[in-house]
């Protein structure tokens, strides 16, 4: 199933993205405060968790739909925190 290990591979490098795009914003502003970046990346962690769960279910039945939506998902959520990111 190179699909599944196609999409956990894209969830990984996009929300790592997001976190390290977090990190360079801190180091850029150090005299910033960095409670709404903090937040940022404990919210890329959460999602991370939340749709690696989703990836790893077994027994759907409609497995192309199921895929479909965590990859729709992963891109609503991603897009959501780097606006985020640009408005610190």
């Amino acid at each position: 199933m190179a699909n599944i290990r196609n999409l956990k591979k894209d969830i990984n490098y996009v929300l790592g993205d997001i976190i390290e795009a977090v990190y360079i914003w801190e180091n850029a502003n150090p005299t910033k405060d960095t409670k709404k970046s903090e937040a940022i990346i404990d919210e890329a962690i959460a999602t991370f968790d939340s749709l690696i769960k989703k990836v790893n279910v077994k027994n759907i039945e409609a497995q192309k739909v199921h895929f479909k939506s965590i990859t729709t998902e992963l891109e609503t959520k991603g897009r959501a925190m780097i606006e985020k990111i640009n408005k610190l």
